[in-house]
């Protein structure tokens, strides 16, 4: 758990130094060699370290647009993942994705930059497993900030009424983008949305990766067994702004220094030195760490981009017939006409 909340906290450093890369003074948000919106998960580590340590590769985990410490727990493929959020051709979706919609079949791994969207899917998830007799389990990571959507909701009652091994993760971060939690939703403890659902619900009261294991322990092991459903919900620190370039004017001046003297990282290095592990080892991980972000960094710099003209590929449909091309020609569609006449 340590190794990766620390691959997990320098893979986000290392990502904010290339994200900037071009996209200064003036702030231009597709300069750089990573394009587009990038949202840091640094403090939240705890959270993910401490359930997906109790999940397998067959087993599916959902998270929101802040995803790369959750993707790092579950073992999504690093370079490829680097690559994608590059927007690289040899990424997990082609460069097509960006780092808010990751998908990695082979550990069953995906995310979105929609609230709650991956609440739905999980339950999709645990439904098959049920379905097809099987143990695997589905976990779905969301914001506090998202227990007020219907999609959130829908999902917890029909795991309820289906007994579905999966459970809902909130990682409390008292802040939905800019908002303070106590302005937007009645509970101080979103834990307590699953009384109105009849399932077990669960609070992590600090940002300790010991404490999370322990609470996911029992709900996943509830899931496992049959038993259905649970809603945890973990306190976790965000120790960088909403996303990249978030002046952050509506937090409190000292927040985030407090914060720090609270990381969840340090935390946990503390309890291994309690229980005999050298300093010598902790900075072997470290290292080890390290290392291997840089050289997924280094992979995904060296990838080449795709064409323009593979934007039409991997879509839903096809483009309108004649649409202009790049070279200056046009892009002939190959829609068919159906019976009835109309374009299929």
């Amino acid at each position: 758990m340590y190794e990766e909340m620390v691959t997990a906290r320098y893979y986000e450093e290392r990502l904010q130094e290339e994200y900037l890369e071009g996209k200064q003074p003036a702030f231009d948000i597709s300069a750089g060699p990573i394009p587009g919106e990038l949202h840091l998960a640094a403090g939240h580590e705890a959270s993910a370290a401490g359930v997906c340590a109790h999940l397998r590769d067959d087993d599916t985990v959902t998270a929101p647009h802040r995803p790369h410490h959750v993707a790092i727990s579950k073992g999504v493929d690093l370079e490829r993942m680097t690559a994608e959020i590059f927007g690289r051709r040899t990424g997990l979706c082609k460069g097509k994705g960006g780092h808010m919609h990751l998908f990695d079949p082979d550990v069953n791994f995906a995310c979105s930059g929609i609230i709650a969207e991956g609440c739905p899917p999980a339950v999709g998830a645990a439904l098959a497993a049920q379905k097809r007799g099987t143990d695997s389990v589905a976990v779905a990571f969301l914001g506090e900030g998202a227990i007020d959507q219907g999609g959130f909701l829908e999902s917890l009652n029909l795991a309820v009424v289906h007994e579905l091994p999966v459970v809902f993760v909130i990682e409390d971060n008292d802040w939905a983008i800019s908002m303070p939690k106590g302005r937007v939703t009645d509970v101080k403890n979103g834990a307590q949305r699953a009384d109105g659902f009849d399932m077990p619900g669960v609070r992590v009261d600090y940002n300790d990766a010991i404490a999370v294991y322990e609470a996911a322990e029992d709900a996943v092991g509830r899931a496992r067994a049959g038993n259905g459903p649970t809603l945890l919900e973990v306190q976790v620190h965000r120790h960088m702004g909403h996303f990249m370039g978030d002046a952050e004017g509506y937090r409190p001046k000292d927040e985030v220094e407090q914060l720090k003297r609270l990381d969840p990282i340090d935390r946990l290095a503390d309890d291994l030195r309690a229980e005999g592990v050298d300093d010598e080892t902790l900075d072997d991980l470290r290292t080890k760490a390290e290392e291997r972000v840089d050289d997924a960094i280094e992979f995904a710099k060296e990838q080449p981009e795709p064409d323009p003209e593979e934007a039409y590929e991997d879509v839903f449909s096809n483009p309108p017939a004649s649409t202009p091309a790049t070279d200056g020609g046009t892009v002939e569609s190959d829609a068919t006409a159906d019976e009835t006449g109309g374009e299929r």
